[in-house]
């Protein structure tokens, strides 16, 4: 059956804008006024607001050969809350604003806010506000994300101290991997039509890079144990870069055990497939969005048995320097060898 094409010229800025958002609902008592006005009005009822934002441009961020647009839909507002999380505030609200050319159609834009709609059900936040306009060529999405904090219990990147633990959640790497396995794909089938790409058992890896999750449970489950982090980032451009920016934001050196670093057996393999060493993957790959912070030495016992945290080294003075120590002792400085926007 031929699939319908509504062009985005047949309705316009303000009448695609009702048509994307006519199904909007909100989940926050804090939100006053939403879509479809001037602005939106939010009360955060006394809590302090944590604001972020971030851009997307296809052929930079994303490759919609093998992005289909409900996933960028949704990992646009993911990673967005995850940095929300990496403040240990809670997300409420997101802003969408994109820009896209006429090879794109309405219902491609559907597919898109579908994706944004299911991440806003699945962490609870609104969708109050936004922009759509026309491009030359490609797709941009630039989105805003707020969050809420008890005043004066945010974290920040500079609160590290010599001696706190360095922590980790689930486990690194993935992402990068699944985007190997996903431009692997590509080439073999620009090269034959007639193929069609294999990803049988590796599906966790695929879904690591084109769904990534915001660890707002390791949010939810530090302040019910009363674990205050003294300093926390999210890792979207590798772990080595996401501690080179703690030492630096908090004036300390550190010490990483390599192998202590989280890293799924699935990944081992895939990487070991692409002759990649999986430590590599871990340190420069990014795009994991787990959550890496330090904690004060006595919060040891409440984190030592944690299925999801992981210990992997601590924060020495900053003379000491920034080093990672192989299972053999050796020592190696780490460099910030991950994702660079800038970059060629």
């Amino acid at each position: 059956m031929e699939q319908t094409r509504t062009e985005i010229a047949d309705f316009g800025e303000f009448g695609l804008i009702h048509h994307l958002t006519k199904n909007n609902e909100t989940q926050q008592a804090s939100t006053m006024v939403s879509v479809g006005d001037d602005a939106a009005v939010i009360d955060h009822f006394g809590r302090q607001t944590v604001i972020t934002t971030d851009m997307l441009v296809e052929g930079i961020h994303f490759d919609l050969a093998y992005t289909p647009l409900n996933h960028l839909g949704y990992k646009a507002v993911v990673v967005n809350l995850s940095d929300i999380c990496a403040m240990m505030a809670v997300p409420t609200h997101i802003t969408v604003s994109i820009a896209l050319s006429n090879r794109f159609s309405v219902e491609a834009l559907e597919d898109f806010y579908e994706g944004i709609y299911t991440a806003c059900q699945q962490y609870g936040v609104d969708l109050v506000g936004g922009d759509t306009s026309t491009s030359p060529k490609g797709f941009f999405i630039s989105i805003t994300a707020i969050g809420e904090v008890v005043p004066g219990q945010y974290v920040t990147r500079s609160g590290a101290k010599p001696g706190d633990l360095l922590c980790v959640t689930g486990n690194l790497g993935s992402a990068y991997l699944g985007l190997q396995l996903l431009e692997r794909e590509k080439r073999i089938v620009a090269e034959n039509q007639n193929v069609v790409p294999n990803f049988e058992g590796h599906n966790d890896l695929l879904k690591r890079f084109l769904a990534p999750v915001a660890r707002l449970d390791i949010v939810e489950w530090l302040h019910e144990n009363n674990i205050v982090p003294s300093a926390m980032i999210d890792i979207s451009d590798g772990l080595s870069s996401e501690i080179l920016h703690l030492c630096q934001k908090s004036e300390v050196g550190c010490l990483l055990f390599e192998e202590k670093i989280p890293i799924s057996q699935e990944a081992k393999e895939v990487a070991l497939q692409f002759n990649m060493n999986p430590s590599t993957c871990a340190l420069s790959g990014g795009e994991d969005y787990e959550l890496l912070f330090t904690i004060p030495q006595s919060y040891y016992e409440a984190i030592a048995d944690s299925e999801t945290i992981t210990i992997i080294g601590y924060m020495t003075p900053p003379e000491s320097g920034v080093y990672m120590q192989t299972p053999s002792g050796n020592k190696y400085a780490l460099k910030a060898q991950g994702w660079n926007a800038f970059s060629e």
